[in-house]
This record gives structure tokens, sequence and C-alpha cells, in this order.
């Protein structure tokens, strides 16, 4: 079975450490350019305080640089989340969502630069907002990309 967008989002709304953390894929772009994610913030998603629980807004905007980096590559390279950056800018109470936007432009110039089987190392960054539009949090999220060897060697050969 063919892995859609559509099919993505619900797989990944219905995921146990997503499901359990109030945290649902609104949608991924037909050409994997974007995605949108919620957090519900409610009793089992809130801190001390009655805010948004800092880790589940880490936790929803984890692999999604990832993943549309990744779907967009395609299978010859490798992609990975390495590594995130979140600053919380104000308490977030109600509904929290995050767009993660990868053009077609950058994907292709990831792709470029990890031709050959460089090592690509590459920041994006999003905001979490309520909703009234206000920043909630700022994230960073760095992706690792090369092209993966068996690529590599066959167009040597």
């Amino acid at each position: 079975m063919r892995m859609t967008p559509r099919r993505l989002a619900i797989g990944m709304s219905l995921w146990a450490p997503n499901l359990f953390s109030g945290i649902r894929v609104r949608r991924f772009a037909p050409d994997w350019t974007s995605a949108e994610v919620a957090l519900h913030v409610n009793a089992f998603t809130r801190n001390y305080v009655k805010t948004a629980f800092g880790g589940s807004m880490s936790a929803m905007t984890d692999p999604y640089f990832f993943m549309l980096v990744r779907h967009q590559l395609g299978g010859d390279f490798v992609v990975w989340d390495t590594r995130g950056e979140i600053e919380f800018v104000k308490p977030g109470q109600g509904v929290l969502t995050a767009r993660f936007e990868v053009p077609r432009e950058r994907a292709d110039e990831l792709r470029r630069r990890a031709h050959g089987g460089a090592k690509v190392l590459e920041w994006f960054e999003t905001d979490i907002v309520d909703a009234d539009g206000d920043v909630v949090a700022r994230v960073r999220r760095e992706v690792y990309v090369r092209e993966k060897r068996r690529v590599t060697e066959a167009r040597a050969a």
C-alpha cells in the first residue's frame, strides 16, 4: 500500500505517542511541502500551572520537517531528525498549532548538496501559535541528509 499524505496524517494522529499526547496531524500537503499539526491542551497535556507541557510542544514538532524532506527526496537518501531547540515565549492554552514548510526549491537544494554522499545538516524553523495567532514557542529542528552509498557507488561504476 502506497503511503499518501492523507494516510500518513491519519496514521500519525492514531500513533500512540501522538494520540495520548493530544497531538493531531491536520494535514500533509499532497506534494509533501507542508504539514499542519495541532496540540489540544487538556488535563493530560498540561503542566503544574495548567498550561501546555513543554514536552508535548516539543513532541508535536519532532518528526515533521524530517518527514517532509524524506518524502520529497525519496528512497535514495538517508534523512534523520538530529536535534531540536525550543524557546518558550508565553504560556500555551487551548489548541496550539504548528505549520511546517519545506518548499520544493529547498528540498532540491538539499538533494544537490547531498549528491555524491556529502553529509548535509540543515536547520528548519517554525512557530507554535495559539488560537489567537500569538506565538507560544519558537522551534528549530536540524535535519541530516545524505545520498545513500549504494546510489553514489552505482553512479561511480
